[in-house]
């Protein structure tokens, strides 16, 4: 199939009609708003059902009682408009239903601003909403990444009926690159007899996170808490960049940073400077083990991402002061450059 030069945000809605999906609610919030445009026109075209919500908190709504009936559904937003959905998703984990969810992260805390960020890591991989939830986590690295990880994403929501993120920030969703939509792979899902479809000729189906008595809800989150123990089993996404080799310094970024620390490597090999880069793909779970494997064969650690540091505190925990860990960031919209992260590696090699 022939590559289409198509901007971020663009391509995740025409892979998400390419997964099945066939309802959308959102509201407008820069700079995602083009996933909502594209859908508006596109959507129709296929049969499907868009909406624009009066509100985050209505789309989110809007989402859980789609999902409740078995839809492919899914809603985008960013940062703050994130914050407002995420009771809603706390109510989807909590009622064991699956939907799809897409933060092109903007700078913050606050309004902010419109460009780039990774400041959601610790609301997408710690919940972002209230109990005992987590989301399934994807970080692409690119617009195709993007498109793959967007069809992924929805078979892994039906797959463990839980709610899953994809998160980028706004260069994914602006940046325009060629995609191939490619044919869907087949994969064996559980059947939906859960869903609200209208109860003739069975029992009526209950979907609700409501558990008043306190053994049943101890034992409702001993069951999610053994679905996300499966997920680390089995869901682990990880790239690895000349990491085949002792190294001077590995390198830890995940998503457009990640591209950005691929440069600085090889600018640094021309140095002689051995350097590597892993790449978290899955936030949640985190490949911990791949990690730890990994840094063993590093003298330094060096974590880049455009946060103050939200997954350096996973990083730190994961190796637990074994290797000395250093932190290059940049918020409030500044992208690292590959020199800066070049010219700190020099240094931390040279220490």
């Amino acid at each position: 199939m022939a590559k289409k030069l198509m901007k971020g945000n663009e391509a995740i809605g025409e892979a998400a009609i390419h997964a099945g999906c066939t309802h959308y609610f959102g509201y407008p919030i820069t700079p995602q708003t083009e996933i909502a445009e594209y859908l508006a026109k596109r959507l129709p075209e296929v049969g499907g059902v868009f909406l624009q919500a009066e509100s985050e908190l209505g789309a989110a709504n809007m989402i859980y009682g789609s999902a409740c009936t078995g839809t492919r559904v899914f809603t985008s937003s960013s940062s703050p408009g994130v914050s407002l959905m995420a009771e809603a998703m706390s109510y989807i984990a909590g009622s064991d239903i699956p939907a799809v969810f897409v933060n092109i992260m903007r700078a913050g805390p606050g309004l902010g601003g419109i460009l780039p960020s990774q400041a959601d890591y610790f609301q997408a991989v710690k919940g972002g909403g209230h109990g005992d939830y987590r989301c399934l986590v994807l970080a692409p690295s690119t617009v195709q990444e993007a498109v793959d990880l967007m069809v992924d994403a929805f078979d892994l929501a039906d797959k463990y009926r839980s709610p899953v993120m994809l998160v980028g920030d706004g260069m994914i969703g602006q940046m325009m690159e060629p995609v191939e939509f490619k044919p869907r792979k087949q994969v064996a899902l559980p059947p939906k007899d859960w869903a609200t479809t209208g109860c003739k000729g069975r029992k009526p189906n209950v979907i609700t996170s409501v558990f008043m008595d306190p053994e049943v809800l101890h034992q409702f989150n001993l069951k999610l808490g053994a679905k996300y123990e499966e997920m680390k089993k089995h869901e682990v996404r990880v790239e690895t960049y000349k990491c085949d080799r002792q190294m001077d310094l590995l390198l830890v970024a995940y998503g457009t940073t990640a591209r950005i620390c691929k440069t600085s490597i090889d600018m640094l090999d021309e140095l002689g400077i051995k350097a590597g880069l892993l790449r978290p793909i899955t936030l949640f779970p985190y490949p911990e083990k791949e990690l730890y494997a990994t840094a063993k064969k590093a003298s330094k650690v060096l974590v880049v991402e455009m946060s103050m540091g939200q997954m350096l505190e996973d990083v730190e925990r994961i190796l637990k002061g074994e290797k000395p860990i250093e932190f290059f960031g940049r918020t409030g919209g500044l992208i690292p450059a590959p020199e800066e992260v070049f010219d700190l590696a020099k240094k931390l090699v040279k220490k």
